[in-house]
């Protein structure tokens, strides 16, 4: 009886020590939020129709922004740029996805110019307004117009942070503004 219960106490003591500690972010963890989409329905700047299916197998960072964005959104775009570059040959299992929350004036070609000068995989989505709308509520983005000196020089307040989905479509993290590019890297390192 004793060598039974000294037998099992000694494989529950080994399984204790196989199983791997939840891996440890930079980023916000939100495994398991809900209420946050999962998918969207968005034409890309080339002009084809993008879903998250497109994307599988590969981590994806969507940042929502606009192309007019005096700061935020290059400075985010840049820190992602860094971040593949960190990566190296590991760059081909992430996909930054840039979704416009200015549709008026980020067209198809606005923002093909706009993404391709930070990295040319990154990829530009957008959608009309009424569909604009919906994606960033499904994905809990605030987006909301500020009126400029000019009608057309209006900016738009938004979140800032980054959604991280990991190679088979689950919302694991929210990068913060400025986290910085070490770190998200390490991050996707972990996820990838």
């Amino acid at each position: 009886m004793w060598r039974s219960l000294f037998s099992a106490l000694f494989v529950a003591l080994v399984c204790v020590g196989c199983t791997q500690a939840p891996a440890s972010f930079n980023a916000v963890d939100i495994t398991g939020a809900r209420g946050y989409a999962n998918d969207f329905r968005l034409t890309d700047h080339t002009g084809a129709v993008r879903t998250m299916a497109d994307f599988r197998g590969k981590a994806v960072a969507i940042f929502f922004g606009f192309t007019f964005c005096p700061d935020v959104c290059p400075t985010t775009l840049s820190e992602m740029r860094q971040v593949m570059q960190m990566l190296g040959p590991q760059s081909d299992k992430l996909q930054v996805l840039f979704v416009t929350v200015d549709p008026k004036r980020d067209s198809q070609a606005v923002l093909a110019k706009y993404v391709s000068s930070f990295n040319p995989t990154f990829i530009g989505l957008y959608g009309d307004e009424p569909t604009t709308a919906k994606v960033t509520k499904d994905f809990k983005i605030t987006a909301r117009i500020a009126e400029g000196k000019t009608p057309e020089t209006y900016t738009v307040d938004h979140t800032a942070g980054t959604l991280i989905f990991d190679p088979q479509g689950r919302l694991r993290l929210m990068v913060p503004y400025g986290m910085g590019a070490d770190k998200i890297a390490a991050d996707i390192k972990k996820l990838i």
